[in-house]
């Protein structure tokens, strides 16, 4: 940031250069106390389908087990995978996602799936018939646990296979903005698949496979 010129009392016009601002620290967006950079909590302000930063105590107000209504909802912090449901060339076709990540929730304003995936100008959002979800991804065990507006079903097509994972959505933009920032080029460069890999890797550390369901619900 360049630094801006500061007018002082001194004859003929001196002036003195204040330095680069310090970074602005991070607030909870409720009740404005400082939070860590890294590791608070997020909420969903659903209508606009926007993130909020919140403190601790703040957070546990929307952190009800079943809540579905409201402005704001508390985003979990549950990571499931689920290996016995793999994707193959055929099903990815159909979702005409033009890259290999992309990431899914069901948004309780609009009542229907909505599909993102990253690109140079960042989150993009695909346009698809919605049987088409509910064929590819309506049969596995995740989509019977998803939660409206707060969870996310990520992929990643890579090496001949397709993994799923059930995740937070804020980690579904922390990861947009990163490959926005990073991307170089048609395919996003070494630097953004390198980083695209260690995301994931923590993902796949993360995440456990969850108890068999009674039957998946639709998308």
């Amino acid at each position: 940031m360049n630094p801006r010129p500061a007018r002082t009392g001194a004859p003929g016009g001196l002036r003195r250069f204040a330095g680069p601002r310090p970074p602005r620290p991070e607030t909870c967006e409720l009740c404005g106390v400082a939070v860590p950079e890294d590791g608070h909590r997020h909420l969903v302000e659903t209508e606009k389908r926007a993130l909020v930063c919140a403190c601790t105590a703040c957070a546990l107000l929307f952190d009800r087990p079943g809540t579905t209504t409201g402005r704001y909802r508390a985003v979990p912090d549950r990571y499931l995978a689920d290996p016995g449901h793999p994707l193959d060339e055929g099903a990815w076709e159909l979702l005409q996602i033009p890259v290999g990540v992309a990431f899914f929730f069901r948004n309780a304003a609009l009542d229907r799936l909505v599909a993102l995936y990253p690109s140079p100008a960042g989150a993009t959002e695909s346009e698809l018939d919605p049987q088409t979800w509910q064929t590819v991804l309506g049969g596995g065990r995740l989509a019977a646990l998803l939660q409206p507006d707060v969870e996310a079903l990520l992929l990643r097509r890579a090496e001949g296979r397709t993994a799923c994972y059930l995740v937070p959505i804020d980690i579904c933009y922390e990861l947009v903005g990163r490959m926005r920032l990073l991307w170089q080029g048609f395919d996003g460069g070494a630097e953004a698949r390198a980083a695209l890999d260690a995301f994931f890797d923590q993902v796949e550390r993360r995440a456990k496979v969850p108890a068999d369901t009674a039957g998946a619900r639709p998308l």
